[in-house]
């Protein structure tokens, strides 16, 4: 039986136990999945199941999936012995369906969408979640509609249609897509017989709810012991978020006895939940965001205060790294480990260096990097920076 209660709104406190609920209803504030923590949840039960939605009495419903999730946790100790821990281990989301983490919060967002009897998935994208949006939406039989900014990757434009999408290519960067989106659904007659569900992050309560278990799979993997550092790349928050809800759970169900610091790892030019976070502030909006890692160009996140909240009540700290440096590190953990990373899991790995150098880390400790996706979906970035060192 699942232990899901309701939403509440995090702004306002209002309740709802509508599961398909998007937005609260009387404040339009963001809503937040809750659960009866008292429930004698049992390590041994989970053991006995498979994939990865198992941890299911801790989620408000179990999608229809394809596979998403139960992602490997791969030990990487030629990291381990250069940032001078006791273990590094890659959680690996590359291989989720599309490969990427942003498959996770979909598929529940496509199951909400269906059970509210919804026609289409709509959101502003950089890339990765209108591909994953695109594939859950045509699961599901559902029509999707993604604002892609003309920065975006063409693989991330060419699996979108590939899996059926609308897309609309907005000139400029992920705010231009994002205005655009907002314009278009706003505009939206009341009579139109097309019914969106809003699938972008915080738009809900599922994306962030469907990153939960990666921290639940990360627990369980470790022999049900916290790692003493996660460190995530961090674009909307939501990721950053849920591994910290989980986290918390985890700990109030007497799963675990502690939860980790969580370290939030953004590029420099383009950094308003690391600087936040070093500066002892709520996010701003970035006045001019400029990285090469377009997954994580999100001047304005949706969850940026969420994120922020999760990495200070954790313990840990925000990072901030140059674009060539995250590069860099990108291949030295596909050289070192044999791991093919994104550039945003590069974002990082540089971060975990650097917070190495700061003594940050101790020499037993266990640090976790999260992977978000798979690495070639921006190989040729990586290639362009080792071709301009002569390699």
């Amino acid at each position: 039986m699942s232990a899901f209660e309701g939403f509440r709104c995090t702004d306002c406190g209002t309740t709802t136990d509508d599961e398909s609920a998007m937005r609260c209803p009387e404040c339009a504030g963001s809503l937040d999945a809750q659960y009866d923590l008292s429930t004698d949840f049992s390590a041994a039960a989970f053991a006995d199941r498979s994939g990865g939605w198992k941890h299911r009495e801790l989620l408000p419903f179990v999608p229809d999936g394809m596979g998403e999730g139960a992602t490997p946790l791969v030990e990487a100790p030629r990291l381990a012995e250069e940032l001078g821990v006791g273990r590094v281990l890659v959680k690996n989301e590359a291989h989720n369906p599309t490969g990427s983490v942003t498959d996770r919060g979909l598929a529940l967002v496509a199951e909400a969408a269906r059970r509210a009897e919804a026609d289409t998935l709509a959101l502003a994208t950089t890339g990765d979640d209108g591909q994953s949006a695109a594939a859950y939406a045509a699961r599901a039989g559902l029509l999707s509609r993604s604002f892609v900014p003309s920065r975006a990757t063409f693989i991330s434009k060419a699996m979108i249609n590939v899996h059926g999408g609308d897309m609309r290519v907005v000139e400029g960067r992920f705010d231009d897509a994002r205005a655009t989106y907002e314009k278009e659904r706003e505009s939206m007659p009341a009579a139109d017989e097309e019914v969106w569900f809003p699938a972008g992050p915080f738009e809900s309560p599922f994306r962030h709810e469907g990153t939960k278990p990666i921290y639940y799979e990360i627990a369980e993997e470790l022999g049900w012991t916290a790692p003493d550092a996660v460190v995530v790349p961090v674009g909307h928050g939501a990721t950053i978020a849920g591994i910290w809800k989980g986290a918390r759970e985890l700990e109030t169900a007497d799963l675990l006895e502690e939860t980790p610091e969580l370290y939030a790892a953004q590029p420099d030019g383009c950094a308003p939940v690391a600087e936040a976070v070093e500066d002892g502030r709520d996010p701003e909006p970035w006045d001019v965001p400029d990285t090469v890692v377009g997954s994580l160009e999100i001047p304005d996140p949706a969850g940026g205060l969420a994120a922020a909240e999760a990495v200070r009540a954790s313990g840990g700290r925000g990072v901030a790294v140059d674009d060539q440096d995250l590069l860099d590190s990108a291949a030295t953990v596909a050289q070192h480990e044999g791991l093919e990373i994104s550039v945003a899991c590069g974002t990082a790995a540089a971060g975990a260096w650097d917070l190495a150098d700061a003594g940050s880390f101790g020499p037993d400790d266990t640090v976790v990097i999260l992977n978000t996706a798979m690495g070639n979906k921006d190989a040729d970035i990586v290639r362009s920076r080792l071709m301009s060192q002569g390699i």
